[in-house]
């Protein structure tokens, strides 16, 4: 049988990344633009379909399936990007009307997290399965949902967005307006504010998290403390895992998933993030719904799931 293609565009505030993807979830080629150079919407589209049209001739590709685009404010329904704040495009982007200018072929807008979770189901590890989340933590925290075997978008397109369930009534401001998100526990912006947190309630450590200042302090360094035995840093995992597990629990009671994936960045921390968030989804959980729903880690390959999540976006028919 012949191979099929398609293209998953991943579009950052930073950088816009281009693969090309065969039909069994291998990216053959990949690409790149600096997004933040531009602020004409027509030139830097024009630009992304010249670089799709250089990886299709370089690998000998006649034809693509379509084009999945993984997009902040990425909207199903009408294929635009509506006033995304770290691009510098403003208001609305139709890219599915600039991309038909220079290619004839489906294309495919999402946002992120549910690229990811339609990734995961056609090319990682919820093959196969009809009911699950995803929830990505970045900057940010975001998800998607899989019923019934489709992606849920709801009426606006933009349903799933479980990092702003809020954990907290009277908890931490939010960038959405409200108090309290999953996100600003959460997110890698949302750890490194309780590690800031919990330094200030223990002034007599002077572990390695003290050792650096405010500004150079990351979630990375939480997790790699955490993970060399470091109280403090495990502390505050505790209470990241605890918050994180609540809002899986409470999610699990609207679609009764398979399963949970988690992925990003300090997902990579492991064990000392994983257990306790085991132990809070447990804590949480409706009894119906005991011993029905696994918490796993994606399987997309790290440096290439986002590329694999939009290209999966096209399968989304």
């Amino acid at each position: 049988m012949t191979n099929t293609y398609s293209i998953g565009i991943d579009i950052g505030g930073t950088n816009t990344d281009i693969g090309l993807v065969s039909a069994d979830g291998h990216c053959v080629a990949r690409n790149n633009l600096p997004t933040a150079k531009y602020y004409d919407a027509d030139l830097y589209v024009a630009d992304i379909c010249r670089k799709i049209r250089e990886m299709m001739e370089e690998e000998h590709v006649a034809t693509i399936d379509g084009v999945g685009i993984a997009a902040p404010m990425g909207n199903y329904y009408t294929g635009c990007i509506d006033n995304a704040t770290n691009l510098n495009f403003r208001g609305t982007t139709d890219l599915n009307a600039l991309i038909h200018k220079y290619l004839d072929v489906p294309v495919t807008v999402s946002n992120d997290a549910n690229a990811a979770a339609y990734g995961e189901l056609v090319y990682g590890g919820a093959k196969g399965m009809k009911n699950f989340i995803m929830f990505t933590l970045g900057t940010g925290v975001g998800s998607g949902i899989v019923i019934d075997g489709k992606l849920l978008h709801g009426k606006t397109g933009n349903a799933g967005e479980l990092g702003h369930a809020i954990v907290d009534p009277n908890g931490r401001q939010c960038g959405c307006g409200r108090k309290g998100c999953l996100e600003t526990y959460a997110s890698a912006t949302g750890i490194r504010a309780t590690a800031l947190k919990v330094l200030a309630e223990h002034p007599e450590y002077d572990g390695p998290l003290a050792q650096m200042t405010r500004e150079e302090l990351t979630s990375k360094h939480v997790g790699d403390a955490a993970n060399a035995g470091d109280s403090l840093a495990l502390m505050i995992f505790e209470r990241t895992g605890q918050w994180l597990g609540l809002a899986m629990a409470n999610a699990v009671a609207f679609s009764s998933p398979e399963a949970i994936f988690l992925m990003g960045g300090p997902v990579k921390a492991g064990e000392v993030l994983l257990r306790p968030v085991r132990e809070s989804f447990e804590k949480n959980l409706c009894f119906v719904f005991k011993g029905s729903v696994e918490i796993r880690v994606s399987e997309l390959p790290g440096n290439e799931a986002a590329i694999l999540g939009a290209a999966a976006l096209t399968k989304n028919k």
